[in-house]
């Protein structure tokens, strides 16, 4: 895909898109697992959360202090990477050029501008930022954990030259991490456990680390909201709040995955735990299957 790499505005937008593999794991039959934190522009978040198959978790715009979004907006306003000429079709060819480029530019940023001003306006009169955050998607970035076994669907249709260029840009760099990464051999009923460290796994029990794992990955980050660095404790306490509430917020368990195995049918042993992976367990499917198990007791 062609981009004007000369443009310092495309090369800012395409550095703001960033691709992180926070655990990758392979079982001894040669399926992979992947874990992504992947920063990319909200406004691309729609087309992302089409491929049903991944395993995902991210930034809300309820969570974020409004004033915070503000000023993400005003001074780094997430913008396109490919300025194109409106035609027909969904694809844009050609690029804009000289003062239609420059104006198409200033138009962007002014409307981020004004949106913020609004935004800023709404905070002001007492509004909740669940709402006053709405209008600053468009400029936002948005934080995402990605887990998944399957891949290949996504590859062959984001990364193509008739994708959307922003989510071009970050299957191309999804793919590149992917091949540089060397995944970890994992045994039958080892865990895959995503946003853990080595030191972690020799200090504390699968049952601790498969909770922390989850309220880090509910977070999208090590961190807490504020920046500071968690520890297991805090850690142990926010998974247990997700699992706690009723209804449950279970999306986070979704990314710890149990390495299974192919039985002498060719059939991996636990299917109807795999939720939407291939070849591993996932860790929401156990949770759901021992709530029934204790409702039916």
């Amino acid at each position: 895909m062609d981009f004007n790499y000369l443009d310092p505005d495309v090369i800012k937008a395409i550095a703001a898109i960033s691709v992180k593999i926070i655990a990758d794991s392979i079982n001894k039959e040669g399926k992979r697992i992947t874990s992504f934190q992947l920063r990319y522009p909200r406004f691309i978040h729609a087309e992302f959360m089409t491929h049903r198959v991944f395993s995902r978790n991210a930034s809300s715009s309820r969570a974020i202090p409004v004033l915070k979004v503000i000023n993400q907006v005003r001074t780094d306003p997430a913008m396109p990477i490919h300025w194109g000429k409106n035609q027909s079709g969904m694809q844009a060819k050609e690029m804009l050029t000289g003062q239609e480029l420059k104006d198409a530019k200033q138009f962007w940023r002014h409307s981020a501008i004004q949106a913020a001003d609004m935004a800023e306006i709404m905070a002001d009169t007492g509004l909740h930022k669940q709402v006053a955050n709405r209008i600053l998607e468009p400029y936002q970035y948005i934080e995402v954990i990605l887990t998944t076994t399957e891949l290949d669907n996504w590859f062959e249709l984001r990364h193509h030259d008739d994708a959307q260029p922003e989510i071009y840009v970050l299957a191309n760099k999804m793919k590149a991490a992917l091949e540089s990464s060397e995944p970890r051999k994992l045994s039958i009923g080892e865990w895959h456990l995503p946003y853990i460290t080595d030191e972690e796994r020799e200090a504390h029990s699968t049952s601790i680390l498969l909770q922390v794992s989850a309220a880090r990955c509910c977070r999208v980050s090590y961190l807490l909201h504020d920046g500071q660095a968690s520890d297991v404790e805090k850690d142990v306490a926010l998974c247990k709040r997700l699992a706690g509430s009723r209804p449950i917020h279970a999306s986070p368990f979704e990314h710890q995955a149990q390495a299974d195995e192919l039985n002498t049918f060719g059939s991996w042993s636990s299917p109807t735990l795999h939720g939407n992976f291939v070849g591993w367990v996932q860790h929401r499917k156990i949770i759901e299957m021992n709530m029934e198990e204790r409702k039916d007791a």
